[in-house]
């Protein structure tokens, strides 16, 4: 069995895990919407009511570093995109390109987004049943015509079902790989097939054996989903989530 990571739902008691899902996705919305309209006074909020959220979600620092690293280095990359492309007065110079200040600002901003937003849907998937999801999701696309909300609300709880098994694939692939010196191989490219192919042909099998095992059982889309739990503390949350998206616009 492969360890549990970062998208694994973990049991717990806190605030975050005793929500309503339906506060929760609401809540993640507008977190969302405030991170990526904000400036640093709304950033720095938002980034303390996360840090909050991932310590009752059994997220460490080195943890994230580990499991995260491609993420933080896309994100590096669109820094030094930001910083070289953005206009402004040069700030740094390496080998004849020019890094703006403003444009070294703008990147660390739109970085500092990119980061939040992860991080939001990490504590999201660490506190909430891929079950709870689906009901959730289910219950926003009922009033919506012409959606299938049972069948698209199985897909997104599959999808969140899949997601720690295949992050699980990549690394015994990649562990394996290593075993036999392929990380070595300097291609780039030859290295990318190497991983992906594998990658895909384990995850196309697991969906088959997915698949098989909900025959056998006589799955249905027409089933008992689990009912929702309202701790008490939706509306103040809630609350808060709209003033932080209010604060965004403002400032």
């Amino acid at each position: 069995m492969g360890q549990l990571n970062l998208f694994t739902y973990i049991p717990s008691t806190s605030i975050a895990h005793d929500l309503d899902v339906r506060c929760k996705l609401c809540c993640l919305s507008l977190m969302s919407l405030a991170t990526f309209r904000g400036g640093p006074v709304p950033l720095a909020l938002i980034t303390a009511m996360v840090a909050g959220l991932l310590i009752p979600a059994a997220i460490r620092p080195l943890t994230l570093l580990r499991e995260l690293k491609f993420f933080f280095l896309l994100v590096a990359m669109v820094f030094i995109s930001r910083s070289v492309t953005t206009g402004g007065e040069p700030m740094i110079n390496l080998l004849g390109i020019s890094a703006t200040k403003q444009g070294i600002a703008e990147g660390a901003l739109l970085s500092w987004k990119f980061v939040l937003v992860m991080l939001m849907g990490i504590v999201f998937a660490r506190t909430t049943k891929p079950s709870h999801v689906k009901g959730a999701v289910q219950w926003f696309l009922r009033p919506v015509p012409f959606i299938p909300e049972t069948r698209a609300a199985v897909m997104i709880s599959l999808f969140l079902r899949f997601m720690p098994l295949i992050l699980n694939q990549a690394s015994e692939v990649s562990q394996a790989q290593q075993a036999r010196c392929f990380h070595l191989e300097k291609n780039p490219v030859k290295r990318l097939v190497r991983l992906t192919v594998p990658l895909l042909k384990k995850t196309f099998q697991s969906a088959d054996r997915m698949a098989l095992a909900m025959e056998a059982r006589s799955y249905s889309e027409k089933r008992t989903d689990p009912a929702f739990i309202r701790s008490g503390h939706e509306p103040l949350t809630l609350a808060l989530c709209l003033l932080v998206l209010g604060l965004s616009f403002m400032v």
